[in-house]
């Protein structure tokens, strides 16, 4: 059967075990994957695969369930067990499936994969880190092509289907010099397409770069307030923080996000625009339909520091009352700054260059504390000495507020586009 006439079936199997409305997301795709350990080949092989997410409402009532078979016998049965699981659970007047509006059919990215180029452009990527980083060891990497034919159903009569191909690497590396050697590091980014080295693409040299400058770090003594400079592939992890603190479905649910009555108000410094654009031109595998089954599309969350949105899921929207996201896909955009990071670096007296994160998750108040993970000391201008065993701490709430600088350039990773942040008020402490 086509994707199309499973998502049928399983509609029909959900209303013929007692489904008042029921919603399915058909999904099946395949990979071709390249593994390779310690910059040697190790494994090629091709994955295929499919699945479905099945939701049923019965009295009020939800239920959902997923299952990794698209046989007859097998959707037939989770019917059964998704809508047992529907009058099991609690009546809630939230619950709901999408109203029909506009169906429509996306398509994008590679939709055939270049083996033999992808190939070589991987083996062109290990030669060039041997070469040119002789002290970086990839002690794994894993290279995928990915394909995905999505179609989204529910008894309203709302269709969606999504095509989507891409590539993606993800390289585990550390750099060593006889008996020294690095905490490792690692990183993934996806493409759509072979045209260029992949070494050149969303600032790895840097990256390789700053890692075998590591092998001469040192433990971190005393403590400071400074400034922190966020790189930004560790700047998703503080967004992450922050959203999933001030902004999320379950903290405006219950009340406990700081932000929960801020809407229109001021939460960050005016420098910051941070925005949620899976239809950016630079995100590989954006978001096109969102998990609820609306037509997605870009949106502001905090705009010149002010809150504008929170992002909240269908249900969590009718649940207090506040607007839906526009979508769910956390395709995080920071809006470049006025300044360079040489700048930007010139004018950190005291401070520490934040290349990775290491820690738990922030308390309800947005309090913090971790390790930073391949970072440096900055001080009166420059980037010094490497460190190991430095923890830094503070409040995402208040770092918001204290943004200092944001960089003109970015980087974009196929998944989000981020600048380098400066942000005042850190605590460093080190042994």
């Amino acid at each position: 059967m086509t994707n199309k006439e499973i998502a049928i079936f399983t509609l029909d199997a959900l209303k013929n075990a007692g489904a008042d409305h029921a919603q399915c997301v058909v999904t099946t795709g395949f990979s071709e994957e390249i593994d390779a350990d310690n910059g040697e080949f190790t494994k090629m092989i091709s994955l295929f695969d499919g699945g479905i997410s099945m939701k049923a409402i019965k009295n009020g009532k939800k239920g959902t369930i997923f299952i990794n078979s698209l046989s007859e016998d097998e959707i037939v049965k989770a019917a059964k067990d998704c809508v047992t699981a529907a009058e099991a659970s609690v009546e809630d007047d939230a619950v709901r499936i999408a109203e029909l509006t506009e169906n429509k059919s996306f398509t994008c990215g590679v939709l055939k994969p270049d083996k033999e180029k992808f190939f070589f452009r991987i083996k062109e990527y290990l030669d060039e880190i041997k070469r040119t980083y002789p002290e970086i060891v990839i002690e794994q990497l894993v290279a995928d092509y990915s394909y995905a034919d999505t179609i989204f159903m529910n008894s309203n009569g709302v269709e969606y289907d999504y095509k989507n191909g891409y590539y993606s690497i993800s390289p585990m590396f550390s750099a060593h010099d006889g008996e020294k050697t690095t905490s490792f590091n690692y990183f993934g980014l996806s493409f759509n397409n072979l045209d260029e080295s992949l070494i050149e693409l969303a600032g790895q040299r840097d990256i390789f770069e700053q890692t075998v400058k590591q092998l001469g770090a040192e433990p971190f003594e005393g403590k400071f307030e400074g400034q922190a400079v966020i790189v930004p592939s560790c700047l998703g992890d503080f967004i992450s923080m922050a959203l999933g603190n001030f902004v999320s479905d379950s903290t405006i649910i219950d009340g406990t996000s700081p932000w929960r009555h801020k809407l229109g108000q001021k939460v960050a410094s005016d420098c910051l625009t941070l925005s949620a654009n899976p239809l950016d031109e630079c995100m590989v595998s954006g978001e096109r339909v969102t998990d609820d089954g609306y037509i997605s599309e870009n949106y502001d969350i905090v705009k010149n520091g002010v809150l504008e949105s929170f992002c909240l899921s269908d249900y969590a929207a009718r649940k207090t009352g506040e607007s839906r996201a526009k979508n769910s896909s956390g395709c995080y955009v920071v809006k470049t700054g006025d300044k360079s990071l040489d700048e930007i670096i010139r004018s950190t007296e005291k401070g520490i260059l934040v290349c990775r994160f290491s820690g738990g998750s922030p308390a309800i108040n947005g309090d913090f504390s971790g390790v930073a993970k391949n970072s440096f000391l900055i001080e009166n201008g420059k980037i010094t000495k490497p460190v190991t065993e430095t923890m830094i701490s503070g409040n995402i709430a208040a770092m918001f507020m204290n943004i200092s600088a944001i960089s003109k350039e970015s980087i974009c990773d196929g998944s989000s586009k981020l600048p380098w942040v400066r942000f005042d008020g850190i605590t460093v402490s080190g042994k």
